[in-house]
């Protein structure tokens, strides 16, 4: 049973998410060029995919939280070009300079927002799917936004996640920590004058819970199914929560043709099964892990 927070703890919080504000703020016109400079464009890719397993409904609406500067909505109208996004960040100058790529009839198909993932300006059950790229860990407490997000959920919706790994686990021989400790922190004061902004990017990400940890806490906020699938050696990882909902069939054999050739199988989580890959029989140690 989750605790709730005492007053002290809710106003760290807030005073957290004020301080990050503030500096993705500060940070904001360097954003997408130390973005694709720093994963050598892989950035691109990996948001491609988030927005891959979110299969809206033809004509729904997408919630896409800690939008920034926009790419992952972009990214969501390239696939889905008959939806529209609720593009929502708490911080103004990021919605500012993504409102600069809204050109050509796409101002009306991406609405951005500024609003707290953990108090959404949506009503219940109106979202067809929700992403995040890079901000769940910027989110205090994420539970609350878990719930939040599970809440704007549509029957069957799907919250997908794309954040980095654990960066307390050794990934490259420890030449990728090697990176998060010395050369993200330098590269980003270089750059855009501002060394605490990346010097926090390293510590929040030695700091995020692993894959597993964070599928228990999506289950723990309500979801029906949770799986997640690993890239770059897992340094990235993609995660997809489902609300309870009568298309989860349907959607398994969406996300078995969406997937590349040769990719490991994704490890799904449901209140019966901790650890089966989506289309694994029960017994098959080899694709649950255990």
């Amino acid at each position: 049973m989750q605790r709730s927070p005492t007053q002290e703890e809710s106003q760290r919080d807030q005073l957290h998410g004020r301080q990050v504000a503030a500096m993705f703020g500060r940070i904001a016109r360097w954003y997408d060029f130390l973005n694709h400079t720093l994963s050598l464009g892989l950035d691109i890719y990996w948001r491609w995919r988030l927005a891959r397993v979110a299969l809206p409904k033809p004509g729904g609406v997408v919630l896409d939280l800690a939008a920034g500067t926009l790419d992952v909505s972009l990214a969501l109208l390239r696939q889905y070009p008959n939806i529209r996004v609720a593009a929502v960040d708490y911080t103004l100058p990021m919605l500012a300079r993504g409102k600069l790529k809204l050109t050509g009839g796409l101002e009306e198909r991406i609405l951005p927002a500024q609003g707290d993932g953990r108090l959404l300006p949506l009503p219940d059950e109106s979202m067809d799917a929700a992403t995040i790229a890079f901000g769940i860990r910027n989110i205090r407490p994420r539970m609350a936004a878990h719930k939040e997000v599970l809440r704007c959920l549509k029957p069957g919706g799907r919250f997908c996640i794309l954040e980095f790994g654990t960066g307390r686990r050794k990934v490259w021989g420890g030449l990728y920590n090697f990176y998060l400790d010395k050369v993200l922190p330098g590269v980003g004061r270089l750059f855009s004058g501002d060394r605490a902004a990346y010097r926090y990017l390293a510590e929040t990400i030695r700091e995020f819970p692993d894959e597993r940890q964070l599928s228990r806490e999506l289950m723990d906020a309500g979801y029906a199914r949770v799986f997640h699938v690993a890239m770059l050696s897992g340094i990235v990882y993609l995660h997809v929560a489902e609300k309870m909902g009568p298309e989860q069939p349907k959607r398994e054999r969406q996300e078995r043709d969406a997937a590349p050739l040769g990719e490991p199988p994704l490890r799904c989580f449901t209140p019966l099964d901790p650890g089966l890959a989506p289309h694994a029989e029960p017994g098959d140690e080899e694709e649950s892990g255990r």
